[in-house]
This record gives C-alpha cells, sequence and structure tokens, in this order.
C-alpha cells in the first residue's frame, strides 16, 4: 500500500500544511500526521481523503502518485484511473494453440460491433477466427481487422491488416497507422496523433476526403499499432 506516502505527496502538491488539511478534513493535526506515518484510517476517512483530492480509493492506495507526471496526475483527477501509469490495466484476452503459442485472431467486419462490447470476453474472443504469421516477433501480442469502408485508400475496404497491441499510448509515435477500438465510433483504422495533453488523440485519414477529428482517452478502449497488410487469402483455424 502507498497510502501514507501518497497522502504526503497530495497535500504538499496542494502546498498544505498538515494543520490546514486537517481542519479541511474535520480531523485533527496528530490524527493526520499519524496517517502520513503509515496509521491506517477508517474506511469513511479515506473515502473523505479520496473526495477531497478527487482520486480513486484504488489510486490512492494501490499507485505510487508522486512517479507520475503531470499529465497522468490530471487524468487521475479526471477519472481516468484506467490509464494511471500509461497502461491499460487490464488482462488482455488472447487464445493460445495446442503448443501454446499465441494465436492472432482475425475481427471481421461483422463482428467488430459485437468485439466492441466483448472484447474482455474469452468466450467471444476465443470464437473468433485465428492464424499465425510466423515471421512476426514473438515478442507482442497481435489481432488482425477487417478494414471498414474507404478512408485509408489505398488500403482499401475489406483488407484485413494485422496489428500489435499497445499497452503505453504514451509511446505511440504520431502519425502510426493503428486500429483504435472505441466506445462510441466502433473499430476505425486511422493515423494516430498524441494530443494527450488535452486528454485525447487526433484521429486523421489518409483520404483527405475525410476531415480529421479528435477523440477524448476515456472513448478508447484498445489500440493496437499496424504491423502488415494481408493481401493473401488467410487460411484460419
Amino acid at each position: 500500500m502507498n497510502f501514507a506516502e501518497n497522502l504526503k505527496f497530495l497535500r504538499t502538491r496542494k502546498k498544505k500544511s498538515q494543520t490546514d488539511l486537517a481542519a479541511e478534513l474535520e480531523i485533527t493535526r496528530t490524527t493526520l500526521s499519524g496517517y502520513e506515518r503509515n496509521v491506517q484510517p477508517p474506511f469513511h476517512v479515506l473515502i473523505r481523503i479520496s473526495e477531497y483530492f478527487n482520486v480513486s480509493l484504488d489510486a490512492l492506495i494501490k499507485y505510487k502518485l508522486e512517479v507520475l507526471s503531470e499529465f497522468q496526475l490530471s487524468q487521475i483527477e479526471k477519472g481516468f484511473d484506467v490509464d494511471v501509469t500509461g497502461n491499460r490495466l487490464r488482462l488482455l484476452t488472447i487464445t493460445v494453440d495446442s503448443k501454446g503459442n499465441e494465436n492472432i485472431e482475425m475481427v471481421p467486419v461483422k463482428a467488430q460491433a459485437g468485439y466492441t462490447g466483448s472484447y474482455g470476453d474469452l468466450d467471444f474472443i476465443a470464437a473468433l477466427p485465428k492464424f499465425r504469421l510466423p515471421f512476426l516477433p514473438e515478442n507482442k501480442t497481435y489481432r488482425t481487422f477487417q478494414i471498414k469502408g474507404d478512408s485509408m485508400l489505398p488500403i482499401v475496404e475489406n483488407s484485413w491488416v494485422t496489428c500489435s497491441y499497445v499497452e503505453n499510448w504514451e509511446f505511440i509515435k504520431n502519425g502510426k497507422a493503428c486500429i483504435v477500438v472505441t466506445k462510441n465510433e466502433g473499430i476505425v483504422f486511422k493515423l494516430v496523433y498524441n494530443r494527450l495533453d488535452k486528454g485525447a488523440f487526433l484521429l486523421v485519414s489518409l483520404n483527405r476526403n475525410y476531415l480529421p477529428f479528435e477523440i477524448q482517452v476515456s472513448q478508447v478502449l484498445e489500440i493496437w499499432q499496424f504491423e502488415t497488410l494481408n493481401s493473401f487469402e488467410i487460411d484460419t483455424q
């Protein structure tokens, strides 16, 4: 648990003395000092501290907040705990073959509406067609998506693109082609530009008939970076 050091860090970040913060939390300075020395507060006080700093209990207890950037801290304060370390804090659902090697699951257009709501459902992922590309490095997790529309010409509609899973969105280089799985826009294939200082990404089409648009980080479920275009007939298992 990192509560004691987080409490002190958040207090000093707000430039509050122990006396001032204790008064605002309606506790004594001695009690607050104890909390900063690893005395465990009762649950109702934890909630009060969480609400005061606008930081979830999960972040307040689990993460070492002082090592995070100001942007990451601002995301926590906006409620985006899912990206507190720049990573998607969940297990990615995958399947493996009989030898324990990761499969590449295929997400055809007809399955994409279901994917946005079931990307973490093992039964849904297991039911997708699968294949392997032995020439790809084995230190990444891959998924193949079928492209809708003509916004990324010369990559034509119904093409298949194989992409690698991006854990840390801060490492995405501007202009990289990515599959972006979103809550409200579905699955889109775009050039991605970092606007994380505003809590967003700028998504740009290769086909200039389509205007760029921003999407908030809170609307993004997954990002997969383009690796290869599958212009051949895929032999699924």
